[in-house]
């Protein structure tokens, strides 16, 4: 059986209220990129709703629970024209978020899945939208 790429999740390291709070800055921040930023306001339809399923999803990676319900690979599949430099964006944005909360554990779990979750959603969004290429890696961010 292969081993996760990341350390076990633990309701003991991060509470909710840490999670929620990962989840609203970065959000603050990417909602204002010039380049996210348009993106994030024309596909989030409802917010709040959107708060919920990330917070939800972030718990699930970092603590453990179970509430997470959702396919993040159709959706960011069916968005048009993302490039390699969204990704990395949005990538960086997130690492300045856990940089600021000062939190080196979260910073340090929360980023090794972010960029395993950046880098899975470019290959596949390539291999959706550019079957006949070689998928490229993103850039180290």
């Amino acid at each position: 059986m292969r081993q996760s790429p990341f350390p076990t999740p633990n309701p003991d390291l991060y509470t909710e209220e840490d999670i929620s709070k990962l989840v609203h800055e970065f959000y603050a921040k990417a909602r204002k990129d010039p380049s996210l930023g348009p993106i994030f306001e024309e596909h989030v339809i409802d917010w709040d709703a959107h708060f919920v399923q990330m917070t939800n999803f972030w718990s699930a990676q970092l603590r453990g629970t179970s509430r997470f319900r959702g396919a993040p690979m159709p959706k960011h599949i069916a968005l048009p024209d993302l490039s390699a430099s969204l990704f990395e964006r949005w990538l960086a944005l997130f690492k300045q978020t856990t940089r600021e909360m000062d939190n080196a554990g979260l910073e340090q779990h929360a980023n090794m899945i972010a960029a395993f979750i950046a880098n899975r959603l470019w290959h596949g969004y390539q291999m959706s939208h550019y079957p006949d290429r070689q998928p490229v890696e993103l850039n180290a961010v």
